[in-house]
């Protein structure tokens, strides 16, 4: 069986992990993925991969898959309210056709 679902992607500071997660569990995302990321964007060059002394020179990936566009742009809309004055960050919605082999999410 297969389901409709919207993914939301966030790219920020690493530093911002543990509050963009509680923004996402508390939207009612059933959970997402976090990946390390890096590359160049308005607020400069960001690396990946190479060990550093603190988180603040690293950036993160979230993909969250939600069961529709409104719990997206809630959860987007409120990590770019708290963050993206100060920090780095994009958030982006892509459509998926439709997820297969998931159990829910």
């Amino acid at each position: 069986m297969t389901q409709q679902a919207s993914k939301l992607v966030i790219v920020t500071e690493k530093l911002l992990l543990k509050k963009v997660a509680k923004i996402i569990d508390e939207a009612g995302a059933t959970g997402y993925t976090v990946v390390d990321a890096g590359g160049k964007g308005s607020r400069n060059v960001r690396s990946s991969g190479r060990p550093t002394v603190s988180d603040t020179d690293s950036n993160i990936k979230f993909e969250v898959l939600v069961p529709n566009r409104e719990m997206a742009v809630k959860i987007s809309d409120e990590v770019a309210a708290q963050f993206f004055d100060d920090y780095s960050g994009i958030a982006y919605l892509c459509d998926v056709m439709e997820v297969l082999h998931a159990h829910k999410f």
